[in-house]
């Protein structure tokens, strides 16, 4: 894997010197209804965005329908303390039979519509709808079979690294190129809903760049847009944030998704962030302030004056615009007399005095 190398979608490209690859992901914010799901993907393609994303599940492939205490989300979460694991899947999920409608509305937008598969059958349902790139939920990073039957479609991944310990990655990367994927990029992520700037670990992406030579990216689950525009800065080539059309119609992941207009003030300030930390350093005059060069300050002839008039602060002043003889120059020329008549708002040099 080669981290100076893009990869190559049909619409987009991924990598360093690219822009970034914002990937607004819907998950359950349809709330069950078809309309409200393909009013999102309308809404996404005002935004800039670059790629709209779903996932590929049902309770049923995900896990079972039990009340165990496993199988429960702890009372102490935000969002979902409490809840049957098999129920909020059910309420979440996308429907498969929508998923063809979603991608086509999001091709026809100049989208890139993909979506995270979680078992064999759903990677096969998704070939057969011909994306071209895969992205994995943190929660499966530890699931190499699963990573390998994604890997071997030969198309490029995305994967979340949320929880994972180091090593865990190391394995998870190993797995997927020895599969036969050649195109890899890492999301640093924090696997909480919604996740506290506090643990956000921004500092990972240059750690997983250095450690295994592929681009690396955000998925971002804290509120507002600020530790994803900081990644974008620190270099993250793609960036994945939930959308929905309005928090307060509710849903699942309403209360850490961001809507449209925000989402589209991410798409710009995020390849700001970008744009401003790749021009490098150096120092002068850029194109852009060649303009502005001839606001300098230096010293101009600020009252009419005659020839034999000596220059003081009075008739010589340092102003702006450029022109005349530097500031710095009014010591070696103060008291020399003028050698001509001059004008107010001449710029004062050598050959007038």
């Amino acid at each position: 894997m080669n981290p100076a190398r893009p990869i190559k979608l049909s619409r987009s490209s991924i990598g360093i010197g690219h822009p970034v690859f914002t990937i607004a992901e819907m998950s359950g914010n349809h709330n069950g209804d078809i309309d409200r799901a393909l009013s999102i993907v309308d809404a996404v393609a005002t935004t800039g965005a670059s790629a709209l994303k779903i996932q590929t599940y049902t309770a049923d492939t995900l896990t079972i329908d039990s009340d165990a205490p496993a199988f429960r989300i702890g009372k102490g979460h935000e969002l979902w303390g409490g809840r049957n694991l098999y129920s909020l899947y059910e309420e979440a999920h996308t429907p498969w039979e929508w998923h063809e409608p979603i991608f086509m509305r999001a091709r026809e937008h100049g989208l890139v519509p993909f979506s995270t598969p979680f078992d064999p059958s759903s990677i096969e349902f998704l070939e057969a709808l011909g994306v071209e790139i895969y992205k994995t939920a943190s929660a499966e990073i530890v699931d190499i079979p699963l990573l390998r039957e994604i890997a071997g479609t030969g198309k490029p991944m995305i994967v979340s690294t949320g929880m994972a310990t180091l090593s865990e990655i190391d394995a998870a990367v190993t797995a997927i190129s020895n599969a036969g994927c050649s195109d890899l990029v890492l999301l640093a992520c924090t696997a909480a809903y919604p996740a506290s700037p506090d643990e956000a670990r921004l500092g990972n992406i240059q750690a997983l760049r250095d450690a295994f030579g592929v681009p690396i990216g955000l998925s971002d689950h804290s509120l507002g847009i600020g530790v994803a525009v900081a990644a974008a800065a620190l270099g993250a080539v793609a960036i994945e944030k939930h959308v929905t059309l309005d928090r307060m119609d509710g849903g699942v992941d309403a209360d850490f998704s961001l809507t449209p207009t925000e989402f589209s003030t991410l798409v710009t300030a995020s390849e700001q962030a970008r744009a401003a930390v790749e021009s490098g350093v150096s120092f002068g005059p850029t194109a852009e302030e060649q303009a502005v060069l001839a606001l300098r300050r230096s010293l101009f002839v600020v009252e009419d004056v005659r020839s034999g008039d000596a220059v003081t602060a009075k008739n010589v002043r340092s102003i702006r615009p450029a022109g005349g003889l530097a500031p710095d120059d009014f010591d070696l020329v103060a008291g020399r007399p003028f050698t001509q008549d001059v004008r107010r708002g001449t710029p004062l040099t050598w050959d007038l005095i």
